[in-house]
């Protein structure tokens, strides 16, 4: 089943069940891909979905750092819940041993030697990766490769 499906069917669920954080979050999801969808005028694919859930996922983790940083603890837990709501539409994170594996592979497969081929490593990085890790991570692992 599509992930805007999936989300559509667990809305009908938290309506029903009257679970007012899970029914906001998963709207505030919705509401996101159906923005994109608007925006360049076409359904969304499984994979682009993942990537704006996956971008809601890091504006929910920023939010909680800065309501940290600001000792709202109260609004600290809030984002921390619509992460974990978010998150059970991605695909499972990988493991650090498994993110580098996945790394030397792709630079192996393209031949990337120097700093310039970043840009092509992190192209496929991006597509494999999607959802599965965070890419500012990835980005500094291929770079410390390719240069160090």
């Amino acid at each position: 089943m599509p992930i805007a499906s999936q989300l559509t069917d667990d809305i009908k669920k938290a309506l029903k069940s009257r679970d007012t954080i899970r029914l906001a979050t998963l709207r505030y999801a919705l509401a996101a891909i159906r923005r994109r969808e608007v925006d360049e005028r076409r359904s969304l694919e499984d994979s682009e979905v993942i990537q704006v859930l996956t971008k809601l996922v890091h504006q929910h983790e920023e939010s909680a750092e800065a309501f940290r940083k600001a000792g709202r603890e109260r609004d600290v837990q809030a984002a921390e819940e619509e992460i974990r709501v978010v998150s059970t539409y991605l695909p499972p994170r990988l493991e650090e041993a498994e993110l580098l594996a996945v790394i030397d592979r792709v630079i192996a497969e393209t031949h990337a030697l120097k700093p310039q081929d970043i840009g092509r490593v992190m192209g496929r990085l991006k597509v494999e990766l999607s959802g599965r890790a965070d890419l500012a991570h990835v980005s500094a692992e291929v770079k410390a490769r390719l240069t160090g």
